[in-house]
């Protein structure tokens, strides 16, 4: 793919211990639900040059116990993938336990992320996700079951800076983490109650990095290129990056993400048209191979459509068309009649994915009276089903 020189790095990170393993350059690619499945996770490697920490869809403790047939696919690990990462969603201590042990018995992945960052209504309304940790015992609770049962295995967790602005939980779950002995934390600069919309607070990140000296702080939020990545460790004394959003229709950030780090100059991706065109055909083609039919993967793939054409002169009919193929050959034959020779869009490196807002936060009924009380968390709090 083609190269753009860039500016000289001016901020640097150490590689990332994570128990027996170490990532260098210290980049993790973040879950994302129907996103970071298995084939998603070998382009960003393969960009990467196999450098990285690259995180499964969130699972469901409750459905990876019961080893429900869609989780145990999604925790399907290619041989090339080390350390294998899995990221976990619980709001039951027991089923936390047991999924973990169950991991760590029969050597599922090699590293246990805990999500306590998910925003989405679906979830904050049995109380999980972003709404967890307002519950100080309850997360307590969770955390030291997963560090428990996890023997060897290092256990991270992901989260938000709190429900809104009134109530901020990230420095009180920053150290419980600490005292029940996560190995590392990673921290989205967002409220529940902003989703993904608004500004990320890397200011936040610099504050946890200041509250939990004793373990390596992540910052997420707002990189959509590997300059933001750069100034995201610079300006907050992080330890490393979590990227989300700005990989969407652009695995090729894990190469510009890669050589920032490095300190290398020239080797920032700038694909065209046609290079794009080809790992769309490799993107839709993986799926396709992972699901084991070819149409499901094509459709499956329908969502990265836009992603990947961002900027991009392509006309809305094209796209729309393009966003409902079926087959490899007319998403090959559409792709065929555009103007493959376009450069890279200048302005495409910025913001893509979910960016509104969403300010209602749906909890459980009387979740916020008491910051410590776990009663209202019950059974169905806990999902039956995996991926977000």
């Amino acid at each position: 793919m083609s190269t753009l020189t860039s500016p000289a790095p001016d901020a640097t990170a150490a590689p990332l211990p994570f128990g027996p393993h170490t990532v260098a350059p210290p980049v993790v690619l973040a879950p994302m639900a129907g996103i970071t499945n298995a084939p998603f996770r070998t382009l960003c490697r393969e960009f990467s040059g196999g450098k990285g920490l690259f995180v499964s869809e969130m699972i469901t403790t409750r459905a990876l116990v019961e080893r429900n047939e869609k989780t145990m696919q999604l925790i399907h690990f290619d041989a090339t993938e080390t350390p294998r990462s899995i990221q976990l969603y619980g709001v039951d201590p027991v089923t936390v336990g047991k999924a973990v042990r169950m991991i760590a018995e029969e050597d599922l992945a090699d590293h246990i992320d805990l999500n306590f960052g998910c925003p989405v209504p679906k979830v904050t309304r049995k109380g999980g996700g972003s709404a967890l940790p307002y519950k100080r015992n309850l997360l307590r609770a969770i955390v030291r079951e997963a560090v428990t049962g996890a023997g060897d295995l290092p256990v991270t967790m992901k989260m938000r800076k709190g429900i809104d602005d009134d109530h901020l939980t990230y420095l009180d779950a920053g150290r419980i983490a600490v005292e029940e002995g996560v190995t590392a934390i990673a921290l989205h600069g967002r409220t529940t109650a902003q989703h993904y919309g608004g500004t990320a607070d890397w200011e936040a990140i610099a504050r946890l990095k200041e509250h939990v000296p004793e373990i390596p702080v992540l910052g997420n939020g707002d990189i959509w290129s590997a300059e933001d990545a750069l100034r995201m460790v610079r300006e907050t004394g992080c330890d490393g990056v979590v990227v989300g959003r700005g990989c969407l229709g652009r695995p090729w950030l894990f190469a510009d993400l890669v050589a920032a780090f490095e300190g290398r100059t020239d080797a920032f991706v700038r694909p065209t048209l046609r290079e794009v065109a080809d790992v769309m055909v490799r993107h839709a083609t993986l799926l396709g191979e992972w699901i084991g039919d070819e149409t499901r993967g094509v459709i499956d793939f329908r969502k990265h459509v836009a992603w990947y054409l961002k900027g991009f002169a392509v006309g809305s009919e094209m796209r729309k068309r393009l966003a409902i193929t079926s087959s490899l050959e007319a998403l090959r034959a559409g792709l065929n009649e555009l103007d493959l020779d376009q450069p890279w869009p200048t302005g495409a490196d910025g913001p893509r994915g979910r960016t509104s807002g969403n300010n209602r936060v749906v909890l459980p009924d009387g979740w916020l009276k008491d910051p410590y009380d776990c009663a209202g968390v019950g059974e169905d709090a806990e999902l039956d089903t995996s991926g977000g």
